[in-house]
């Protein structure tokens, strides 16, 4: 189990807990902890713990057959089934891992959550960006990491998978920006990553993708190939000021794109990335499409303003700064 969500062992602490949380939300998770659905779950609430929206929602999680008498008492006979309290009384249920459902009804019992945080034009902005970016692929995966060195268990599972289902895809790293880790999460109310998208559409994370290749409904709900050019149209502009690189900010894998990173990171200006390693079709494409034949490649408003040798010539006559904050 994750202990950043406690895990109650008697009844004893359970009773504390909830008396504890007086008339706020209480979320147990009713665990096995032999069951692979239960320390998903588990990762689940540990994410929306985190969420600012539901500070003073307690979350648990309670090993069913250890405090088999509260077990009893919420009638559970399945793991993972999970309790919504408030004041002590029963408010609501959710019986198996059902990621979409569980997140629903914390946002729907937590009376007390941030319903909106920063400015609405500022919220309005990053849903445009996170339709563009879901957008900007047929097939999207938004995990940690990239296919070549992902960043947790739950990413390498889904990547494994879908190379072994021949699946064309595109990643963004959510690592890399939390503005797109946090907000994707209320975007698409799927609180884990990693989350697949296909045409636009939130697919689900590992497990949905599991049941899916075992049912074959994978192949059925993925796209059929579109036209290159309108995608790589896309991906130009999913933000102001695009970088494409090989690697990423943090792990640049070529010098030159290390440079650029530099260049702009000293500009201090925000800026979207694509590695160009993890996917074929827009590494070549691209060239084609931009008549640039090499990488790092940086696009303002859509437009290609250049490879390493102009942003240098640009930073040196003074121009690059002017250039990137208009």
């Amino acid at each position: 189990m994750d202990n950043t969500v406690e895990l109650v062992n008697d009844k004893d602490r359970f009773d504390k807990v909830v008396a504890d949380a007086g008339g706020r939300l209480t979320v147990v998770h009713f665990a096995a902890s032999w069951a692979e659905q239960c320390k998903h779950m588990n990762e689940v609430l540990n994410e929306l713990s985190h969420d600012p929206r539901f500070i003073d929602v307690t979350f648990i999680t309670v090993d069913a057959e250890s405090v088999a008498e509260v077990s009893y008492k919420y009638e559970i006979v399945a793991a993972p089934t999970f309790i919504f309290l408030k004041s002590g009384k029963k408010v609501d249920r959710v019986d198996g891992a059902n990621v979409a459902e569980v997140t629903a009804k914390v946002t729907k019992h937590s009376a007390t959550s941030i319903s909106d945080l920063g400015q609405p034009s500022a919220k309005q902005k990053l849903n445009e960006r996170l339709k563009t970016l879901i957008n900007s692929a047929p097939v999207m995966l938004f995990m940690k990491g990239s296919p070549e060195t992902p960043k947790c268990g739950f990413s390498r599972q889904i990547t494994q998978i879908l190379s072994e289902q021949n699946v064309k895809y595109s990643t963004f790293d959510i690592l890399q920006d939390d503005d797109v880790r946090q907000g994707l999460k209320t975007f698409s109310n799927w609180p884990t990553y990693p989350q697949l998208y296909s045409k636009g559409e939130l697919l689900g994370g590992l497990d949905i993708v599991k049941e899916m290749v075992e049912s074959g409904e994978l192949k059925d709900a993925l796209p059929k190939a579109e036209d290159l050019n309108t995608r790589l149209k896309a991906l130009i502009t999913q933000s102001p000021l695009v970088l494409f690189m090989k690697g990423s900010p943090s792990t640049p894998r070529c010098g030159f794109s290390r440079t650029i990173v530099g260049i702009l990171d000293e500009a201090g200006v925000p800026y979207t990335t694509f590695d160009i390693l993890t996917d074929n079709d827009v590494r070549e494409g691209l060239k084609k499409y931009s008549n640039w034949p090499t990488y790092p490649q940086l696009y303002k408003n859509g437009e290609l303003l250049g490879g390493l040798d102009i942003i240098k010539e640009m930073k040196e006559s003074g121009e690059l700064e002017s250039e990137l904050k208009s």
